[in-house]
């Protein structure tokens, strides 16, 4: 399946209805069983990933398939290693190419039983579920915060507790720090003193909860902003003062001229005629899953960049830097990557492929459709492959875009 996406308008007016937040929705899910609750999350996320979490969740059998799904992988993995059974966990091809060996090695230290069922160091997996005993572990703080989240998560219900190491530079904080202060608004105490997580054996409380709106689905809302000639958007459910760590990106818009103001039911997007950057230099290290929606709308700009940040990228859905570097080019713009986990381009430009650019393919990845097509209302047109890919964490994407005032065919 191919769209093909045409702004019908260079002034961008609308009110969006975001997605409920994916990270927040994945994770208050898994906190609400362990805490036996009776009260069911509200307002969860419709993405594939969340789906994919509840009918494990609710399942009355051993086996899963959570397909796409990488924190449900994750998040899962260490959820039903103390859980008391037996059980198998899958996932697609590319979930089966996606390393959790550092998550399964730290579960055995703490009394886990666990197999690779195929390959070494990858999915699926066969778990043997037990009551697990806490104590000190080490992890290196560069890996993916989905394994860091998983284990803190299960941290209270270890006999003893936890005490986690972080060694190294610690990739998206933000989103452990999401994680630890939605574990505290289910009654959990914690201690975070330099790279050190302490978490004693301690009951989860039950409450009644409601999930907020998506920040990383509004990134694609703002980049349009960028792009648009006039912009007055309203995004409902959205809070400048999140849990979310990309919540930061709406100082960091600024720079381009987008301003957010908090109103009783959403974020209302304007915008005032600002100097451009002459170049863009960002770290990524806290908010990874935006690096996308900036390097498409710099491109769009004109504006050279240097981004770093992104080294847990390449173990995303595909490998995000390659992807990009790839699909831009179809714009003429020639990207690279300076250092491992770092991403940059020269502001050169082909004006010829940049007008006529070739269909956009998305990898299985929902951001790679997300943060191209905003890019229409600068090349005039763009065509994505494998559009509906975008379910996985905003499903009514191409909607919103027509409502917007797009053509998508």
């Amino acid at each position: 399946m191919q769209y093909t996406i045409k702004p019908t308008t260079k002034f961008l007016q609308s009110e969006i209805s975001l997605p409920s937040s994916k990270s927040i929705s994945n994770r208050a899910l898994i906190i609400n069983a362990l805490a036996y609750s009776p009260l069911p999350v509200q307002n969860l996320s419709n993405s594939d990933d969340t789906r994919a979490m509840q009918k494990v969740l609710t399942s009355n059998t051993n086996k899963f398939d959570i397909g796409h799904a990488g924190t449900a992988m994750r998040f899962l993995t260490a959820f039903l290693a103390k859980i008391v059974g037996k059980w198998e966990i899958t996932g697609s091809e590319r979930m089966q190419q996606r390393p959790i060996k550092i998550l399964v090695d730290a579960l055995m230290q703490l009394g886990a039983k666990i197999e690779y069922i195929n390959n070494e160091g990858y999915p699926p997996l066969r778990i043997w579920g037990s009551n697990l005993k806490g104590g000190k572990l080490e992890l290196d703080g560069s890996i993916s915060s989905q394994y860091i989240t998983a284990l803190l998560m299960i941290a209270p219900t270890l006999e003893g507790g936890l005490e986690l190491t972080l060694k190294n530079r610690i990739t998206s904080a933000s989103y452990i720090d999401l994680t630890l202060n939605l574990m505290a608004r289910f009654g959990i105490s914690f201690k975070w003193t330099g790279n050190v997580i302490t978490i004693e054996e301690q009951p989860y409380k039950p409450i009644p909860y409601t999930v907020e709106a998506d920040w990383s689905g509004a990134s694609y809302w703002y980049e349009m902003a960028v792009l648009a000639n006039e912009t007055d958007i309203f995004l409902k459910g959205l809070e400048l003062d999140s849990l979310q760590g990309d919540c930061a990106q709406a100082k960091w818009f600024e720079s381009f001229g987008i301003l957010s103001e908090q109103e009783e039911n959403g974020v209302r997007l304007t915008k005032k005629e600002v100097r451009l950057p002459e170049k863009y230099v960002q770290d990524f290290i806290e908010n990874p899953d935006i690096a996308q929606t900036f390097a498409v709308m710099c491109v769009c700009k004109g504006i050279p960049f240097h981004f770093t940040g992104l080294e847990t990228l390449k173990i995303k859905e595909t490998d995000r830097i390659a992807a990009l570097i790839d699909e831009l080019e179809k714009m003429g713009a020639n990207l690279y990557e300076p250092q491992p986990g770092e991403l940059a381009w020269d502001g050169q430009l082909d004006e010829t492929l940049f007008s006529n650019p070739e269909p956009i393919n998305t990898y299985h990845d929902h951001r790679m459709a997300l943060a191209f097509a905003p890019a229409a209302m600068a090349t005039g047109h763009i065509e994505i492959n494998d559009p509906q890919v975008v379910t996985k964490s905003y499903p009514g994407f191409w909607n919103d875009l027509q409502k917007a005032g797009f053509d998508v065919d």
